[in-house]
């Protein structure tokens, strides 16, 4: 795309060259940027009404009235204050990490009895000022401003965005006519790469559903689709080959539960360098088959009051929303009471087909523990799991071809996540290089496709 005639250096660091017709002006000056009190008030108050909460602002770029807002509750003067207007701009102003502060959300249309919440910032532009409202929220969403925005902002554990900072934040003003093309250009662009981008999220989803679904035919029928089946008697494992046996997984596997040092926190116990503390986040969120690390380590006295588990170990996740992820450990460390350990297995059963019946069985057990408050899958709940249970021989046959299952489709979901990368940078580059002026769409009319796009939309092999 062909650049301004003429560029001027703007001054300012982050901006680098713009063109030369171009202004400057402080958002103070354009419109109000208020703080929302939401949510803060000690009343238990008067009015009912939806309200635009941090996770609805952040997840979304845009809200309407057809977007899902929670119940609040607010005063009569502070839903005058904070209703969200059409072209009203959302903004996080505090949150736990600094890149996310500063995202910005633009209001398409007056919501009705809906108002900003807590955390945010709403953005308002005065009327008499020649200012388009979606074209300062493109500007506002921009990498440049984003990382202006991110060294700005103070903080050690939270960050925060002082008001100071929003209201001189220096706002680059084309002309009303050039505002108007860039947000049309924009809108136009981005919802391109936005549907680009959700196909390929949603084919990253099919193929992890056939992973699974493929892994679990291979677990519960075997490979040889000509094996004579009979019943299970399990509703949920219905047929199973002939020859198989159905065993309860404690049968087979000793299973304990994890330990934690009490009170938590005592320094006595925790933030030591002896022994490596397996929590329920290293079992949940380890990426892959193993736990190889830790972010914390117990102390002499800690790893005494905890479980110590040996390298190689099978673990799983046995309470709250995370429950019944496997996982094996390459570490000797201590694991906490969220999670269970088996320790030894009989001659019938191997310790990785043992995990891969528990990968196709994690939906099952979360199912079953559903409004029982506090989920919790204790060790009489999984010894007493019943199991399709083939002889050694095939364990060790399904446990390769379920390996060759997972590498075959997970490089295919790796290829395609490379691909929502790269569409993802473009559009944030698409953004900001039309913003400062680094390229020109004056001419642009909405039949042109957006240019680039075509290489980032490529099939995957395999697919």
């Amino acid at each position: 795309m062909k650049q301004y005639e003429k560029y001027k250096d703007s001054g300012v660091e982050w901006l680098g060259e713009i063109p030369e017709h171009w202004t400057f002006e402080r958002m103070k000056h354009i419109g109000q940027v208020t703080f929302s009190s939401v949510d803060r008030h000690e009343l238990v108050t008067e009015k009912s009404v939806k309200v635009c909460h941090y996770p609805v602002a952040y997840k979304n770029e845009s809200v309407d009235n057809n977007t899902t807002f929670p119940q609040g509750t607010c005063t009569d003067s502070e839903y005058a204050n904070f209703q969200l207007l059409k072209g009203d701009i959302i903004l996080t102003k505090d949150s736990e990490t600094a890149n996310d502060i500063g995202v910005p959300c633009f209001v398409k249309e007056t919501i009705e009895n809906c108002v900003c919440g807590y955390h945010l910032a709403q953005l308002r532009v005065n009327e008499a000022n020649k200012i388009n409202e979606a074209y300062l929220f493109r500007y506002i969403q921009s990498k440049n401003v984003s990382s202006h925005f991110e060294t700005s902002c103070n903080g050690v554990t939270r960050f925060g965005l002082g008001k100071p900072i929003i209201e001189n934040l220096l706002l680059l003003k084309p002309t009303i006519q050039e505002q108007q093309i860039i947000a049309h250009y924009l809108d136009h662009t981005i919802s391109t790469i936005d549907i680009l981008i959700k196909e390929k999220s949603a084919l990253i989803t099919k193929l992890q559903e056939k992973r699974k679904a493929l892994i679990n035919e291979v677990v519960t029928k075997g490979l040889n689709q000509n094996a004579p089946m009979r019943d299970s008697g399990i509703e949920w494992l219905g047929m199973i080959p002939e020859h198989w046996e159905v065993k309860r997984v404690g049968l087979n596997a000793s299973i304990v539960r994890g330990g934690s040092p009490r009170p938590a926190g005592d320094p006595r116990f925790f933030n030591g360098n002896y022994m490596p503390w397996i929590t329920v986040k290293e079992v949940t969120g380890a990426i892959g088959k193993y736990i190889t690390q830790t972010e914390s380590y117990l102390t002499v006295e800690g790893s005494l009051n905890s479980r110590i588990i040996e390298p190689e170990t099978l673990l799983m996740s046995n309470s709250g929303a995370t429950l019944g992820v496997p996982k094996i450990s390459k570490i000797r460390g201590c694991i906490n009471d969220g999670s269970v350990a088996f320790t030894s297995f009989s001659d019938c059963l191997v310790r990785d087909y043992l995990m891969l019946f528990f990968e196709t069985h994690t939906d099952i057990y979360r199912d079953e523990m559903k409004g029982n408050g506090q989920p919790n899958l204790n060790t009489e709940i999984i010894k007493n799991t019943p199991m399709p249970t083939p002889p050694i021989h095939e364990q060790l046959e399904i446990i390769t071809r379920a390996e060759i299952i997972k590498i075959r489709i997970d490089n295919i979901i790796s290829e395609i996540q490379l691909q929502l990368q790269k569409l993802k940078e473009y559009k944030t580059a698409v953004i900001s290089e039309v913003v400062t002026g680094k390229v020109d769409v004056r001419e642009w009319k909405a039949n042109q496709p957006p240019t680039r796009s075509a290489e980032l939309t490529s099939k995957p092999k395999g697919e």
